[in-house]
């Protein structure tokens, strides 16, 4: 299983999530690793679409290194806060880079596997501060279609709204509860595939489970 942490603040809300989620599902006997976009060299996608001929992004930095442990892994996390009702920054430079693995799919016409279908699954981690869940229908989007070429499922989502300052997802105890929970679940291979994301959405400003919504 592989945790993407791209918040600009190591320990911040969705960092800490991530990491109760890998704690979870460490307890259900997964292999781990955790990254931090914030300490890789990224670049922006350079639209140069070399990679419409070879499949390959040609930019050499960072992103190669993630590349592979992305498509290594057969559980992917990817954690962001919402900034401006959007992925932040290191968050979207990762998934712009991965226009490569679009062409490869759309316009070479090749999978990214040589060895047929994996069950890979995506899980989506996102924090904001505003009270308005409107904002997390853009984290949506975007993680549908990056999962689409990732040719991972989009099983699940974690959103809580109404949190801002750094930790204070720790003064929070359901939402870490429910991310152990999560990840102990995500682990696994005994949970079927949903047809649609199963969705946590949790008020931040709430310390009961009433607060939670589920949709399954």
């Amino acid at each position: 299983m592989l945790g993407i942490s791209s918040g600009p603040r190591i320990k911040g809300n969705t960092d800490l999530l991530l990491r109760e989620v890998m704690s979870g599902a460490a307890s259900a006997g997964a292999n781990t690793e955790y990254i931090s976009l914030n300490k890789l060299k990224i670049a922006p996608c350079m639209e140069c679409n070399a990679c419409y001929k070879t499949g390959v992004c040609r930019v050499e930095d960072d992103y190669q290194t993630v590349f592979t442990k992305m498509l290594d892994s057969d559980r992917l996390i990817f954690a962001t806060p919402v900034f401006f009702m959007a992925v932040c920054a290191q968050g979207k430079l990762l998934i712009d880079r991965c226009q490569c693995l679009w062409s490869r799919k759309y316009v070479l016409k090749k999978s990214l596997f040589s060895t047929g279908s994996r069950d890979r699954r995506g899980m989506v981690i996102a924090v904001g501060g505003s009270k308005s869940k409107k904002m997390f229908d853009s984290i949506r989007l975007t993680m549908k279609y990056y999962f689409d070429v990732l040719e991972a499922t989009y099983a699940a989502n974690l959103f809580v709204n109404k949190i801002d300052d750094r930790g204070d997802i720790l003064k929070h105890p359901i939402a870490m509860k429910e991310a152990f929970r999560l990840g102990h679940e995500f682990a696994g291979e005994e949970v079927p595939l949903p047809q649609e994301p199963v969705d946590v959405d949790i008020s931040g400003n709430s310390y009961n489970s009433t607060e939670i919504s589920r949709r399954f």
